[in-house]
């Protein structure tokens, strides 16, 4: 079974980070994200910055919080209450983003629960399924949209949107096909992707 994108993925931590580990990996993305980098950027990069804040905030609130985080674990089958690994669900709780931990007026919450439906669908169709969900992207850092968008077999063309960008991690901005698109297995699905610019 092919693991499932989950709130460490989205942070950008091992699941068993320390809860330094965590705060530390919150305030890296963060950091790429604070005002002064998005000054003067288009209003797309913007609206994908508000996104992407709202989805480190909500991955923090769950793994920040030693008994939401414990909570977590064990129902994504991350970790056993006994402290080892646990198994694997094909349950909607264990879907790797859990419905409960995405709060409605979050800016990142589509973004959220196409993810969530991805973890879903992926165990239940075969990897010979021909036509496939395209997610919505956009606000995602690039590193986990390919861990997203590597378990769904699709050729990624990548559009650079900053000319002289910082050497960070990018943040995808727009998709095309869009989302709720179905694509072939294998088809393109191109994204563009922003850097805060290296003189900013």
């Amino acid at each position: 079974m092919r693991p499932a994108i989950t709130w460490y993925v989205l942070l950008g931590a091992l699941p068993d980070a320390s809860s330094e580990d965590i705060q530390q990996a919150y305030e890296a993305k963060a950091s790429l994200l604070r005002p002064g980098l998005l000054a003067g950027a288009p209003s797309k990069v913007v609206t994908a910055a508000t996104r992407a804040q709202g989805i480190i905030d909500a991955a923090r609130r769950v793994l920040a919080d030693p008994v939401n985080r414990q909570r977590y674990d064990e129902t994504a089958g991350l970790w056993s209450s006994s402290g080892g690994l646990g198994e694997t669900r094909d349950s909607p709780a264990a879907s790797g983003l859990p419905d409960s931990d995405i709060a409605a007026d979050n800016p990142g919450a589509g973004v959220l629960r196409d993810l969530r439906a991805l973890n879903l669908w992926l165990p239940q169709h075969s990897d010979q399924q021909r036509r496939i969900p395209v997610p919505d992207v956009r606000g995602l850092f690039y590193d986990v949209f390919l861990e997203a968008v590597g378990r769904l077999d699709l050729h990624v063309k990548f559009v650079q949107l900053t000319q002289h960008p910082m050497l960070v991690e990018g943040l995808v901005v727009d998709q095309s096909p869009g989302p709720s698109a179905k694509l072939h297995r294998r088809g393109e699905l191109t994204v563009q992707v922003w850097h805060p610019p290296a003189q900013a």
